[in-house]
């Protein structure tokens, strides 16, 4: 029955599993994606808006050292307080600049560096204020050796800082396009063994379905031929059957009715003698109880009426010992399991199928004893006819009646088994489902 299953649930199969990784696939997909958009966002767009706050910084830090450049200069006739408006401005787009800087800053920036570099631009600030202080009393000389010995060191410490804060981020940034690239180089090869994934279903798809269609269609082209040859052994069945009616139409009961004839002739000449006339209708009384059996006989090759009055097991046990008689094979009979009501397509089939096993028993086994069981099951009836003959040869051309047992088998849809018997012999099984009212658990 393996090769009547529909393909349709392994390819439903194929297509969750297709599916199903579709989904895997896109699901990770996305979550590398976002995982993408999070690390541009927090860390590679995050880090170049700090890295130009930080150059601004740097810049105005620059600005500072040239200011105190030209403060130190004394080829300028200005006093250090010319210079204050400058640092004003200066200090304005630096805590600007340092105010953003805070916000745009790494996360994983340590909190230390921030209030390191917050609290040395405020001593720089306060150290400048003391030194612009000492220069307005008058004293510029103290103010200028201040602004050599702490706010140039102080300076260059704010640039050295800041510039650490740079390649800090200079180096956060080579790692997340590090890591960026790799997300991409994940991705595109998931995408890669996705498709090959897709590519060998695909093709083992294809070549399931190839291969079952071709199944398929050996499967019809022998079942073609096999109706084909069906179809002409039929035809010379019935030529064969029609002969052989029209032979024994001919021949026996023609015979038989002209030999009544004459013995009504012949008793209408003995009247008067009642002895020779009892042995006459005595005669003629057998004759027409032998041509009654033939007439039987015929009628229930042709169609078996006892099925139809007195059901499957009745016939078969009047068939049995009739074949017994005729042949001369011993017949052991089995029954199993309550009777159920088969139907009559179904008791036919079961009938004609024992008929025929028990036929080929009988021209072709050799077998001196044969076995027939009927078993009901819960859900199906199984009838075996069995022999210790010759069995079934092997490259043996399958007969008319082979093939029309394996027909009966399809049209109650069931499935007929021809098996070797172990020790010598032959087992034919059919199995047929019960109707869906009398099956049962």
């Amino acid at each position: 029955m393996e090769s009547r299953r529909s393909p349709t649930i392994r390819l439903l199969a194929g297509l969750a599993v297709t599916l199903a990784g579709v989904a895997v696939y896109l699901a990770y997909t996305i979550v590398q994606l976002h995982g993408l958009q999070e690390l541009q966002a927090r860390t590679i767009d995050r880090n170049r808006i700090d890295s130009l706050l930080l150059l601004r910084i740097q810049n105005n830090l620059n600005s500072v050292a040239l200011a105190m450049r030209d403060m130190l200069d004394r080829s300028e006739p200005y006093p250090l307080t010319a210079w204050q408006g400058q640092f004003r401005r200066i200090r304005t787009d630096l805590d600007d600049a340092l105010a953003k800087e805070k916000q745009y800053s790494p996360v994983d920036r340590s909190p230390d560096q921030s209030a390191y570099l917050q609290s040395s631009v405020n001593q720089f600030w306060d150290a400048l204020g003391r030194m612009f202080a000492l220069a307005g009393e008058g004293r510029e000389d103290e103010a200028r050796t201040q602004v050599k010995l702490s706010l140039q060191a102080r300076q260059e410490a704010l640039s050295t800082a800041v510039a650490r804060l740079l390649v800090q981020n200079n180096e956060a940034e080579q790692l997340a396009a590090g890591r960026t690239r790799g997300i991409y180089s994940g991705v595109e090869r998931n995408a890669y063994v996705f498709a090959a994934a897709m590519l060998v279903l695909l093709v083992l798809t294809s070549l399931y379905l190839v291969q079952y269609n071709r199944r398929m269609f050996e499967q019809v082209a022998e079942l073609s031929e096999r109706r084909s040859e069906l179809a002409q052994q039929l035809i010379a069945l019935q030529e064969n059957a029609f002969r052989s009616i029209s032979r024994e139409l001919h021949d026996d009961f023609g015979q038989i009715l002209t030999a009544v004839g004459v013995m009504l002739q012949r008793t209408e000449k003995r009247l008067h003698d009642p002895a020779a006339l009892r042995a006459d209708l005595r005669e003629l009384q057998e004759t027409v109880q032998s041509t009654l059996e033939k007439v039987r006989s015929l009628s229930r090759a042709l169609h078996p009426v006892a099925l139809d009055e007195i059901g499957l097991e009745s016939a078969l046990d009047q068939y049995l010992p009739q074949f017994e008689k005729q042949t001369g094979i011993a017949i052991q009979y089995e029954k199993a399991g309550p009777s159920r009501d088969l139907g009559g397509g179904v008791e036919i089939h079961l009938y004609r199928v024992m008929q025929e096993a028990l036929s080929n028993v009988a021209r072709h086994s050799r077998s001196q004893r044969a076995a027939v069981r009927l078993r009901y099951m819960p859900r199906s009836v199984v009838l075996e006819v069995e022999d210790e003959g010759v069995g079934f040869q092997n490259g043996e051309k399958q007969g008319m009646g082979l093939v029309s047992m394996r027909e009966r088998a399809e049209l109650v849809n069931g499935q007929v088994e021809f098996l070797r018997r172990d020790g010598g012999g032959a087992l034919v099984r059919l199995t047929a489902p019960l109707p869906a009212e009398e099956a049962h658990v």
